[in-house]
């Protein structure tokens, strides 16, 4: 068996409202064996016992999806191993993550950037919306919290592609649910 976890983007927000126990099942509709839901904001933990790419199975899971709600629903999956590896990374001292008053955030992108998108993505980078890139995902420590930030979103996904935003916490938390 396979172990992923799926972060949907935009769940139960503004008009896209759906409960768990019915993603639950949709997920289970599906053919997924073993899941579960983790808040209310898209995050689904799940095993397959098919051995199918990861995009490929992202792909799968967003038409499935679109189809059974009726709007499109941007899945980003990684596997167990990788949200385990998420959740230990430490991309900041400790002294600046304990000097915030806002929480780490980390942005699950598509695709690993390429070094170009890497450098223009780091450049928007301030002493208040520190930012760091490993793999596929962002890390951003906001000074404050995030809506209260300056930090030009629109050039990091121009640079980086869509994203969804999860933090440190809830990561963790979701980490600790797969072992």
């Amino acid at each position: 068996m396979q172990r992923f976890v799926a972060f949907l983007r935009g769940m139960n927000l503004g008009g896209r409202r759906i409960k768990n126990e019915e993603l639950r099942r949709h997920f289970e509709e599906i053919g997924f064996e073993e899941v579960s839901t983790f808040r209310a904001s898209g995050n689904v933990i799940f095993a397959t016992p098919l051995r199918e790419a990861e995009a490929k199975l992202a792909a799968r899971v967003e038409a499935e999806l679109g189809e059974r709600l009726g709007y499109e629903v941007p899945v980003f999956l990684r596997s167990d191993e990788e949200i385990a590896a998420v959740a230990a990374r430490r991309p900041f001292e400790a002294k600046a993550v304990a000097k915030s008053k806002g929480k780490l955030q980390v942005s699950f992108r598509g695709r690993k950037p390429t070094a170009a998108a890497k450098e223009k993505a780091l450049a928007v980078a301030t002493d208040q919306d520190l930012l760091a890139i490993e793999d596929r995902e962002l890390y951003w420590l906001p000074s404050g919290g995030i809506s209260e930030s300056d930090l030009d979103l629109k050039t990091l996904d121009a640079a980086l592609g869509e994203r969804t935003i999860r933090t440190m916490g809830t990561v963790e938390q979701i980490a600790a649910r797969c072992r």
